[in-house]
């Protein structure tokens, strides 16, 4: 049995169309119908329902389709465990948060291309929603986002997590006390994309004030927030890692304040159907990196060099 004829099967059923199939096979859409009819002659059964309009699984293909899932893992099983990790190449379509990005992204990378040299990384970043967007139509195939993601076909690892801090410009000159909310809400909160948990947490937060509503300066850059921070737009919390320098340079004091976020909680995440060891291998690298760094890495340094700073 030909197992690109399995592959070709299990994508048309996951995307739920020929044309989209043929794309993430990097093929043509008449090469994807025929490994279908191919598979469905050598099997003697219809697995697609094509006089539709959509490629929708017949009730044998609904029938055989955990089969072949189970028969291509066992095959990517095989060749891991013979050892040809080394010998892995293709494409991963990676999405990351920018919190990852101003943190361990780069360490992750040394220890990617290190295990798999001959592997092309094309990289997204974005905001955790739209990272799950790229997940669930499989034009992403690993993402480090804000997660879990709540989908049964998603394999959830968990990173480390990021504590956020209240930060502003020394010309804003806050009281050097634990500030009440009504006092930050005095200056816009810059912030995070309206699409985001952090978002929705501060929003609600600040929305139980008696007081008038506070100003929210969002945005799904987080350089755009610190510059913004910086130029004594408003108060902002973010991410140690992403606002370090400032703290060391003094362009950004630390506030004490009665209320902080909760922390940036981050998963890798990627479909778990149809298999990719590479994302699988990737997720695991990931896991590895975010540990050490979170422990005994360059993060305890930051912490370190900042608060002595201080």
């Amino acid at each position: 049995m030909n197992f690109k004829h399995l592959e070709t099967f299990i994508w048309v059923a996951t995307l739920g169309s020929f044309r989209k199939a043929a794309e993430r096979q990097h093929t043509t859409q008449p090469a994807i119908s025929t490994r279908v009819a191919a598979l469905e002659e050598e099997l003697g059964v219809k697995l697609f329902d094509r006089e539709s309009g959509r490629s929708m699984l017949t009730t044998k293909g609904q029938e055989l389709l955990p089969y072949a899932e189970k028969i291509i893992f066992m095959s990517q099983q095989l060749r891991m465990r013979a050892d040809k990790v080394a010998l892995l190449s293709g494409i991963l379509r990676l999405g990351v948060s920018e919190t990852i990005v101003h943190s361990w992204l780069p360490l992750f990378f040394r220890e990617l291309h290190e295990t798999i040299p001959n592997l092309d990384v094309e990289i997204t970043v974005d905001v955790s929603g739209n990272l799950r967007t790229g997940l669930m139509d499989r034009t992403l195939d690993l993402a480090f986002l804000m997660g879990p993601v709540s989908e049964p076909k998603v394999e959830n690892r968990d990173l480390c997590s990021f504590p956020l801090l209240w930060v502003a410009s020394p010309d804003l000159n806050l009281p050097d006390r634990i500030l009440k909310l009504e006092e930050l809400a005095n200056w816009p909160i810059i912030t995070y994309a309206r699409n985001t948990k952090p978002f929705a947490e501060i929003s609600q937060k600040f929305s139980e004030l008696d007081d008038l509503p506070a100003r929210f300066f969002s945005s799904s850059s987080l350089a755009a927030c610190r510059r913004l921070t910086r130029d004594g737009i408003g108060v902002s919390t973010l991410p140690l890692s992403v606002i370090a320098d400032e703290l060391k340079n003094g362009t950004l004091v630390e506030l004490e304040a009665v209320w902080t976020p909760s922390q940036l909680a981050f998963t890798a995440s990627y479909p778990s159907v149809p298999f990719n060891p590479i994302a699988e291998l990737a997720a695991n690298l990931a896991v590895k990196v975010s540990e050490e760094y979170s422990t005994s890495g360059d993060h305890k340094k930051l912490s370190h060099d900042v608060k002595n700073h201080n």
